[in-house]
């Protein structure tokens, strides 16, 4: 009887952290927040396009693709300078540090529309999927500002108050 006991107790155990165990590696990564994203109408018949974006990851990640209905293929890229030359390449992630925000933005890492399907035109916008190593995929609007825009539209651009007298 206590022998029955003891194993039925013992397998209960067993049963208990197993689920336990099984629901703690269930668990989907916390997904990374994506912000600020937007890219510049392409002029006249370009067929290439860029994509920029903000990206918090609560806990290390890795960007690791991109994709969208307005191209064809959608890659991550990244411009460095090289000998005073800038240079891009294709790269195949991009580096998330738990809690830090990482830009992609015009001289840095970057998503490359490659053949659009139609121009992209100012003041409209396009769904755009990234994936992330661990945190899975994340949707977001992507808002398209002037061919010659900076930032995302409503950003505000650094002020320069070293001649304010105040």
């Amino acid at each position: 009887m206590y022998l029955r006991r003891f194993l039925f107790s013992g397998l209960a155990a067993l049963v208990a952290v197993g689920g336990a165990a099984l629901a703690q590696q269930a668990q989907p990564a916390p997904k990374v927040a994506v912000t600020q994203a937007w890219a510049r109408a392409t002029p006249g018949k370009s067929t290439i396009g860029t994509a920029y974006a903000t990206m918090t990851a609560p806990a290390g990640d890795r960007l690791i693709g991109a994709a969208t209905p307005v191209a064809r293929v959608a890659e991550i890229h990244q411009h460095t300078m090289d000998n005073g030359v800038m240079k891009m390449r294709q790269v195949d992630a991009v580096p998330l540090p738990a809690g830090q925000a990482v830009v992609l933005s015009p001289g840095g890492y970057h998503i490359m529309l490659i053949d659009l399907k139609a121009p992209l035109i100012a003041g409209q916008s396009f769904p755009l999927t990234l994936s992330f190593e661990k945190g899975g995929t994340v949707e977001t609007d992507v808002a398209i500002g002037g061919v010659g825009a900076s930032g995302p539209a409503g950003a505000m651009a650094p002020m320069d108050m070293s001649e304010h007298k105040g």
